[in-house]
Parts: C-alpha cells; structure tokens; sequence
C-alpha cells in the first residue's frame, strides 16, 4: 500500500540510527532522504548508501564525502535530476563533458558551475546558445 511512502519519520529517531544504513536505505525508500543529513561520515562515504539516495534526491550530493563527490557515477546520477547540484562536484568532474551535459540539460543554470574550458566546448555552447536557424 502507499502507506510505507508517507511513513513519517522523527528527527530524533534518524539521530539514533545515524550509524545504521539499513535505517538509511529505507529512509531513502520511504521519501525521507533528509535524514542523510543526520548520517555518520562512514556511512556518508558509503557508495551504494550515497549512489541509492542520489538517484530519488541529487541534493544529497551535497552531504557526500569528498571521494564520493569525485564518483563519476554518483554524480552523474546526482545531477541528471538535480543539475544545480554540480555545485559540489569534484572539479574534476565539473570539467567532464558527459557530467556537465547532464547537468545543464536537467537545469541551465548549471552553467555557472562547470569549469571554464568545459564552457568553451562547442556542443555544451550549442546546447546553451543555440545557433539561430536562418
């Protein structure tokens, strides 16, 4: 039923659980993927925790640890249905093409977060600033 969606969950339950990633994992199942903000560092490195939670809510990139941040794949996910959140990708990927289309196809706006040479790029310019059909 559509109950276990509306599951509600209290803040000083997910303080407790902060260090159990099954708690976690449903937490992200049930829609409350907010209370990453309460996870431990371990799990917040954690892949499959961190790769599970990017693909309902991008914003959790934005709790990641800074080796999950530099995850091609996790930031892929992240920024295809958050684009903005290319903020807190590692430089690196914030200069890889595939991830800044992906990002700026969910949302424009992430053109201010991709590097400066992966501006220049003549497909990433062309899907921002369409050339003008005669």
């Amino acid at each position: 039923m559509a109950e276990e969606e509306g599951k509600e969950y209290k803040i000083e339950d997910v303080e407790v659980n902060s260090d159990n990633k099954e708690f976690m994992l449903q937490a992200i199942k049930d829609g409350a993927s907010w209370a990453l903000a309460y996870a431990t560092e371990k799990l917040l490195a954690d892949r499959e925790l961190i790769l599970e939670a990017v693909k309902k809510d991008g914003q959790i990139l934005y709790y990641a640890s800074k080796e999950l941040r530099d995850d091609k794949e996790v930031v892929l996910t992240a920024v295809s249905n958050k684009g903005i959140i290319l903020k807190y990708a590692s430089k690196r990927l914030r200069g890889d093409k595939e991830v800044g289309l992906a990002a700026i196809k969910q949302n424009k706006t992430a053109e201010m977060y991709l590097t400066d040479e992966l501006r220049k790029d003549e497909e990433i310019n062309n899907f921002l600033h369409p050339p003008e059909s005669e």
